[in-house]
C-alpha cells in the first residue's frame, strides 16, 4: 500500500496529537479542522492551545479548515466527535470521490438511533474503499508527549491491517492487529459509559472496594452487550476492551471519568458540560447503548443507571441504592 498523502479529520486533542504522530518522520500531513479561526491560531503559533497546550506542532503539518485539501488523500484519518461523525463523513464523500483511499475511524462511539459504529457508516458512505478502525487505551495528551502507548488496528482486510501497522506504528506508539472490528470499536464505545458510573463512585467517595467491584461487573456487562452486538467476548479483554476500561475508570484525564466525578460531587449535568472544552463521548454514547440494550433486551442494571442520571434527571445516591439493592445472584 503505497500512502503519500495522510488527512486527519478533526483538530481536536486527538486528532492533533494523531497528526504529531504521523509526521514524527518529516512526511506532509494534512490536519482538518471546522473552526477557521481557531484553525488560523494554531497554524500561527504551532498549538492546538485549547486542547494540548505546550505540544509543538511539526511544520510538516499543514493545519487547514479547507476541506477541499483533503482531497488526493491516501489515508483519511477520522478523528471527530460521534455526534459530527455522519455528517462529516457526508461532506468528506464529496471532497475525495471514488479513489483508493483508505479510511480508518479513531472515532469513540455509536450512532444515535442507528446504532450503528463509525466503520458502518463508512462502508455505507465509502462502498469501494478499505475500512480500519483504531482504538486502545490512548490519552492524547500521552500519545503527543511520546509516551509509551499500545493501541490496537482493525480491519477484515489482514494486509491492510499489517499496512497501517507499518505506516503508523513507532518506538513509543505500539500496535497491533486484529480482524474483529465489531469488538474493538464496541470495547471503545461501551467503556465510555462505565468511566462516568467510576467517577460517580469516586465523586461520591465510596473508595476502592466499591470502584473494584464497579469495574469488574462494568467489564462483564460490557462484554454482555458487545456480544449481543455482534463482538467476540474474548476480543473484549484486549487491549480495546479491558485496557481502556480500565484507563478511562482510573485516569484523572479521563473526561468520562471526571463528567461522572463531578455528578457524584452534586453538579448538574448542563454546568459540566457547558464547562468543558471537549466532547465527553461517554454522554451520547449511554443514551445509543441503552436503545441498543433495550432492542436486544440485554440486561445492563450499570448503563441503565448511567442513563437514568444522565437523562432522567436521577440522583446519583439513588442510582447506587437501587444498584445495590438487586436480587443476588450468582458471579
Amino acid at each position: 500500500m503505497k500512502i503519500a498523502k495522510i488527512v486527519i479529520i478533526g483538530a481536536g486533542g486527538w486528532g492533533t496529537a494523531l497528526a504529531c504522530l504521523c509526521a514524527d518522520d518529516g512526511r506532509p500531513v494534512f490536519l482538518w479542522g471546522h473552526n477557521a479561526d481557531r484553525i488560523a491560531r494554531m497554524g500561527k503559533i504551532r498549538q492546538n492551545s485549547d486542547y494540548l497546550p505546550g505540544i509543538e506542532i511539526p511544520r510538516s503539518v499543514c493545519i487547514t479548515s479547507e476541506l477541499g485539501d483533503c482531497a488526493g488523500a491516501d489515508l483519511v484519518v477520522l478523528a471527530t466527535p460521534s455526534t459530527a461523525f455522519r455528517e462529516i463523513a457526508t461532506r468528506l464523500r464529496k471532497v475525495i470521490g471514488d479513489t483508493h483511499a483508505v479510511l480508518l475511524s479513531c472515532t469513540k462511539g455509536i450512532e444515535h438511533r442507528t446504532g450503528m459504529r463509525m466503520s458502518e457508516i463508512l462502508c455505507e458512505l465509502f462502498r469501494g474503499n478499505a475500512i480500519a478502525v483504531l482504538s486502545g487505551p490512548n490519552l492524547a495528551a500521552e500519545v503527543a508527549k511520546r509516551f509509551p502507548t499500545a493501541t490496537v488496528i482493525g480491519c477484515d482486510d489482514r494486509g491492510c491491517a499489517a499496512s497501517l501497522q507499518r505506516l503508523l506504528g513507532h518506538a513509543r506508539f505500539r500496535i497491533y492487529t486484529s480482524q474483529d472490528v465489531v469488538s474493538i470499536e464496541l470495547g471503545g464505545a461501551l467503556k465510555n459509559v462505565f468511566a462516568i458510573a467510576a467517577g460517580i463512585s469516586d465523586g461520591l467517595g465510596l473508595g476502592d472496594n466499591s470502584k473494584a467491584a464497579l469495574v469488574t461487573r462494568s467489564l462483564a456487562e460490557l462484554v454482555r452487550l458487545g456480544q449481543a452486538m455482534g463482538g467476540k467476548p474474548g476480543s473484549f479483554y484486549g487491549l480495546s476492551g479491558a485496557g481502556d476500561l480500565i484507563l478511562t475508570c482510573y485516569s484523572e484525564r479521563s473526561r468520562n471519568h471526571t463528567v461522572g466525578q463531578r455528578l457524584g460531587h452534586g453538579e448538574p449535568l448542563a454546568e459540566i458540560t457547558a464547562s468543558m472544552k471537549t466532547v465527553t463521548e461517554g454522554i451520547p454514547t449511554t443514551r445509543s447503548a441503552w436503545e441498543c440494550a433495550r432492542r436486544l433486551d440485554v440486561a445492563t442494571p450499570i448503563l441503565d443507571q448511567v442513563y437514568a442520571v444522565l437523562y432522567e434527571q436521577k440522583k446519583t445516591t439513588i442510582a447506587l441504592e437501587e444498584l445495590l439493592k438487586r436480587e443476588p445472584k450468582a458471579e
